[in-house]
């Protein structure tokens, strides 16, 4: 089996997990629900290992399709010897297959072909031949037709001989070698836009030298930025010389006129075709790299984003702040439903303090508010300073929630659809308290490369972006798990198996039928068949069914087990659930079977234990320095609350209550070397500063994680 031999040749796994996982994949089963429920098939491998066993099998499919495609094409110019046929199919990259193709390929009207078209073959032969000694006498016989001089016969001879070179895979692959492992960066400015202001991010990079090899992902990614955007030049080089001898080692092997003539041929190979086809496909595979990186602190941060701490099913008043505009306010009810909204004014230019004090005092008596959501955007310090003036009839607890993607989303057609008969301004508030209650719930509901964690999200591949993040959408919805009875067609869209025109189905059934009662009921929604049934059952949950089991993450294929267990000790379902001494004393090899082993078994003890657990935090109220209103009020040496708003590769950056964040350099997050910042610090973590540094005019903040 050709893909699975591929598979392993590229990942460390047991080739049976590999096997089994493949058979699923092509069941067109779920990497969320291979992973949950088919763990005895696949060897308990997570969904990172399945999801690399994912990415190697497209990344085979690609090369296989390829492959066709140059074969069908060699077929049809009649060159497909057997020995290229072998060739082509044993290629085990898109590189040597190009490289295999590349004599063939049918291009533009080259020097080479040109000088084909004049006769000039038989000549660049005699020449490779490296025999002749008489060079001259012999070159004359091809003056005619339209090679006008000796020296035209002679550069024909070296353009055909010049594209043998370049057409050479061992030549190819030597000056892959070298530019994989000498090639160097550089840079200059276009000293026409030096002076421009939005030159001036850029101008580390006006003059930068680096290893190709070594660049940090996110200082490519700018340099590539600074070049699209017309401020710099960009150069890959090595050295000319090595790579030159380099190649005539492996060709010249004589010393007459016609090794003069290979070696102008060579020089002019190396500088016109493999130079800078080769540099460009380096640069082009160190920026895929950098993508890979950037996608990958792409996808960590919104894990983490996803996976914030809900405040869960309370009442919850939520503010969208503005100046002139004035301050939206809306009061949602447990489920996130909107009861009521209005605008205060208490920030300049009107300055009614009094009056919306006054109005948020008797909006949260009024509709028994338990928490309030303060946007994190323009006058946010100021309306919370104003909120906490205000005292409550109840305990009422402030946050301040990241308005980051909110825009977005009140102008979507998701928001049209769930607000048709209120304005932007209204819905973005909505989505501010809503984040609050549940922040994966709403974050589903925008595009994830507008929510703001990334690091040069524009510049990345954006297929590959846009597969990773639904990746990560995907599993932290079905992490999690979600109420059916509940849920908006964007976050049943991502639970597995079910999908956008699913999700629709269930959301109809749902408005014409009242809630589901069972997940039995889950298999009447319109062609929602057996085996979307079977992959998402286990995680869309259903409060207070009659079969707890309904609002757990045991799938409906396991209820017979369960079932089984009670019945053995004399018990009730029910009193199973919660109870871990009773779950103790079950034996649980007894209900080994050739489908269910100890993983399952034991997933569905730690589920019994407490069943749908969330696996998130519990909100924490965090409260900025309260002096602390713009970069002017901060001095070296403070130490500061803030919230970890966005982790790069090269560190994190920390909201500490202004406009501007400040950066806690890989250097300043420990005494140790970091790694991963990951490792020390995640996303929306509140944690303590100490302010390094503060340059005003470029608005920029140095801080150093305080232990």
């Amino acid at each position: 089996m050709q893909i699975l031999n591929y598979i392993i040749g590229h990942i460390q796994l047991p080739e049976k997990s590999v096997k089994n996982t493949l058979e699923l994949l092509n069941e067109d089963c779920t990497i969320p629900f291979i992973s949950r429920y088919r763990k005895e098939r696949t060897g308990n491998l997570d969904e990172v290992q399945i999801g690399e066993i994912v990415k190697f099998k497209e990344q085979f499919e690609a090369l296989e399709k390829r492959k066709k495609v140059i074969l069908k094409a060699l077929g049809e110019q009649d060159v497909l010897s057997p020995e290229l046929h072998q060739k082509v199919e044993s290629a085990q990259d898109l590189t040597s297959l190009e490289d295999l193709y590349l004599p063939f390929k049918k291009s533009r009207k080259t020097k080479a072909e040109k000088a084909r078209q004049n006769g000039l073959e038989p000549l660049a032969k005699i020449i490779m031949s490296q025999n002749a000694n008489d060079l001259e006498s012999i070159g004359y016989r091809y003056v005619k037709g339209g090679v006008a001089s000796i020296d035209d016969a002679f550069e024909g001879a070296r353009h055909i001989i010049a594209e043998w070179i370049n057409e050479r895979t061992d030549i190819r692959n030597n000056i892959r070698h070298q530019l994989e492992r000498f090639a160097m960066i550089s840079t200059k400015v276009v000293k026409t836009k030096e002076s421009e202001e939005n030159a001036q991010k850029f101008q580390d990079y006006f003059d930068w030298e680096e290893s190709l090899s070594r660049i940090p992902s996110h200082r490519l990614l700018a340099i590539l930025r600074a070049e699209k955007e017309g401020f710099i030049r960009v150069k890959i080089e090595i050295d000319n010389e090595r790579a030159l001898d380099k190649i005539e080692n492996r060709i010249i092997r004589s010393n007459n006129e016609c090794a003069d003539q290979i070696e102008l041929a060579i020089k002019d190979a190396y500088k016109r075709l493999l130079l800078p086809s080769l540099s460009n496909e380096a640069l082009q595979i160190a920026k895929e790299k950098a993508d890979e990186s950037a996608i990958s602190v792409f996808a960590k941060n919104l894990k983490q984003l996803l996976l914030g701490s809900p405040l869960g099913e309370q009442r919850v008043l939520a503010i969208d702040p503005g100046f002139r505009t004035g301050c939206k306010v809306v009061c949602l009810d447990a489920q996130g439903q909107l009861l009521y909204n209005e605008t205060i004014y208490p920030h300049p230019p009107k300055n009614d303090n009094t009056g919306a004090m006054k109005k948020i005092s008797s909006l949260a008596d009024a509709y028994k508010t338990q928490a309030i959501a303060i946007g994190n955007g323009t006058a946010s310090r100021e309306t919370e300073a104003l909120i906490r003036r205000i005292r409550f009839k109840n305990d009422i607890k402030v946050f301040v929630v990241s308005e980051a993607g909110a825009s977005i989303y009140s102008a979507s057609k998701i928001a049209r659809e769930e607000f048709p008969n209120y304005d932007v301004t209204v819905r973005g508030a909505v989505s501010i308290g809503r984040r609050l209650q549940d922040p994966l719930a709403e974050l589903v509901k925008i595009d994830a490369k507008s929510i703001g964690v990334g690091q040069y999200q524009h510049d990345v591949d954006q297929a590959k972006l846009q597969k990773s993040l639904e990746s990560v959408v995907e599993n932290c919805v079905n992490a999690v798990g979600v109420n059916i009875n509940t849920a908006s067609k964007s976050l049943l869209s991502y639970v597995s198996g079910i999908g956008p025109k699913l999700a629709e189905n269930i959301f109809n059934h749902r408005d014409e039928n009242g809630p589901f009662s069972s997940r039995k009921e889950i298999s009447k929604v319109p062609r929602l068949g057996n085996k979307a049934f079977e992959q998402g059952a286990a995680f869309l949950r259903i409060k207070c069914a009659k079969n707890p089991l309904d609002d757990s993450a045991v799938h409906p294929e396991s209820y017979s087990v369960v079932t089984k267990m009670a019945k053995d000790i004399g018990k009730s379902i029910n009193s199973l659930i919660g109870n871990p001494e009773t779950l103790k004393n079950i034996d649980l090899k007894k209900y080994c079977t050739d489908t269910i082993g100890l993983p399952t078994l034991k997933d569905i003890m730690k589920e019994l234990e407490k069943p749908g657990l969330d696996i998130r935090e519990q909100a924490k109220v965090f409260t900025f320095n309260q002096n602390i209103k713009t970069i002017n009020d901060l001095r070296e040496g403070q130490l500061l609350p803030g919230i970890v708003n966005n982790i790069t590769n090269f560190g994190c950056f920390v909201d500490v209550g202004i406009k501007e964040s400040g950066l806690i350099h890989v250097s300043n997050l420990s005494d140790s070397f970091v790694k991963d910042a990951n490792e020390h610090v995640h996303l929306h973590q509140q944690i303590i500063v100490k302010v390094l540094a503060v340059d005003i005019p470029r608005k920029r903040i140095q801080l150093k994680l305080h232990k």
